[in-house]
């Protein structure tokens, strides 16, 4: 009688099985916690939506649309950019606060008109400043810029 070998058998042993499931365990007790508190990211998100708003209305109003004007205001639990405000043309952006808040020079709600050549009627630089677990400062300045950071 002949014997044979039991063919050697593939897989992962059990030591191996466990170290996969611990590191991702752990790599997702990282993630979470980074993206688990949106809050965080909240004063980001509205200095992107206000830089956004801005430029929308300067575009109106380099075309000469009516629509040429920027609204900020802090309504209850929302930031609200209203673009071309009192305009039958109006659009309104909402992004939730959620614990951030916004101070900018003469308070809120502040309206920012846009001349033929997209420029702040104010002639005057406005610093924006978002704060919340982070803070977040975006600039207009007295030319019709738009950027991250203090006004220079």
């Amino acid at each position: 009688m002949t014997m044979k070998n039991a063919p050697r058998s593939s897989g992962f042993t059990l030591v191996e099985l466990v170290m996969v499931i611990v590191l991702i365990g752990a790599l997702s007790v990282l993630g979470i916690g980074l993206f688990a508190s949106r809050s965080a990211f909240s004063p980001l998100l509205a200095t992107q939506q206000l830089a956004a708003a801005t430029l929308l209305a300067q575009q109106a109003a380099l075309a000469g649309n009516a629509g040429g004007s920027l609204r900020v205001e802090q309504a209850g639990d929302d930031f609200r950019f209203v673009v071309g405000a009192g305009t039958p043309v109006a659009r309104t952006f909402e992004l939730p606060r959620e614990g951030t808040s916004l101070s900018v020079g003469g308070g809120l709600p502040l309206i920012i008109n846009f001349n033929s050549k997209g420029v702040p009627t104010n002639g005057a630089d406005t610093l924006f400043v978002f704060s919340g677990q982070s803070s977040f400062s975006t600039c207009l300045s007295s030319l019709g810029a738009v950027y991250r950071g203090a006004c220079l």
